[in-house]
């Protein structure tokens, strides 16, 4: 994080939901940042000690940075009206709903010439950069394959009275985190199956399923999922990220390459073997824990002073979104 001195940063989040409260207390606790306040229409979400707003447009405080937390459905026109007004933003992932939407939000940043980022706050988790660093630096070889699983069972009031009564997809929702992990670890996306079902709750809507996807580099991945199932495997479980979700240390996802393998959180490292008649020796590489939506928010500070490229920008969060909806696709 850069040496700012006394500046502080002004900071307004859009979206009084489950993340956009973590993201508010996030940003009042932080040493660089004021809350200006949370915008939210519904009194049942005005719950802490901030100031709330019924609409962006009433703001009428100073703002340097909008967080946009809202339905991924209003991200775009949200994110495009912040940036009007000349506010940073760091928006919520997926970065949109549709790639136009994307589109439209990228060319309005580069117009108003503001700050911005994307929630993919998955990456700032120290274990996840170590993974990186490891699978580029040739720690298992050259990779192979990608396995992940993403099980919890969603209660039913998280579907109840709200947007996600039809469009609750656990793809957008969750899923889309794990494939910008697979693009941030692996590289780009060059296909992508799946097999989508809904035997559980039956509401019209994917619930559980398998997704194979390829990478330009060779390597093939596999996901299974479900919001139907409680686990111990998921990425909110084995890191112990979401206040809101029980934590396992459980791994859920494994990286084979042709020097070995890696598992992950634990960050497992399996080596030593040349082929099927060795054992591999495991090793575990230590990292140190950091809070995501914190270091994220470091981040924001720092592009919005100029000082750091986005770790994901729009365009690069595009990509991830185009996959999802491909995946989403497969699935139906």
């Amino acid at each position: 994080m850069a040496n700012r001195g006394g500046d502080v940063k002004r900071i307004l989040v859009v979206g009084g939901g489950l993340i956009g409260v973590r993201h508010a207390r996030a940003v009042a606790a932080h040493p660089h940042c004021v809350l200006v306040g949370v915008v939210d229409p519904d009194p049942a979400r005005q719950t802490e000690s901030y100031a709330y707003y019924s609409d962006m447009a009433d703001v009428d405080e100073a703002v340097d940075g909008a967080i946009i937390a809202t339905p991924t459905g209003l991200h775009s026109a949200h994110g495009i009206y912040a940036a009007k007004r000349g506010w940073s933003v760091l928006i919520e992932k997926p970065v949109a709903g549709m790639l136009a939407d994307a589109d439209a939000l990228a060319d309005v940043i580069a117009q108003t010439g503001v700050g911005s980022l994307v929630g993919h706050h998955r990456r700032y988790h120290a274990s996840v950069q170590k993974l990186r660093a490891m699978i580029a630096g040739g720690a298992i070889g050259r990779p192979v394959t990608s396995t992940m699983i993403w099980a919890v069972r969603k209660p039913d009031d998280y579907f109840e009275g709200n947007w996600r009564t039809q469009g609750g997809s656990p793809v957008m929702i969750n899923l889309v985190h794990d494939i910008d992990l697979l693009r941030f670890v692996l590289g780009d996306v060059t296909a992508v199956a799946g097999i989508g079902a809904q035997p559980v709750r039956q509401a019209g809507r994917i619930e559980s399923g398998a997704v194979a996807l390829s990478f330009a580099s060779g390597v093939t991945a596999a996901i299974s999922f479900a919001d139907t199932a409680p686990s111990p495997w998921g990425f909110e479980a084995g890191t112990a990220e979401n206040p809101n979700i029980a934590s396992t240390r459980q791994d859920m996802w494994w990286i084979t390459g042709t020097g070995g393998g890696v598992s992950f959180p634990s960050l497992t490292h399996w080596s030593g073997a040349a082929d099927w008649s060795q054992a591999p020796v495991a090793e575990r590489i230590p990292v140190p824990e950091v809070v995501p939506l914190d270091a994220q928010l470091d981040h924001f500070v720092d592009v919005m002073e100029g000082n750091a490229a986005p770790m994901i920008d729009v365009a690069d969060a595009r990509k991830t979104l185009d996959t999802a909806l491909k995946v989403e696709a497969a699935l139906a």
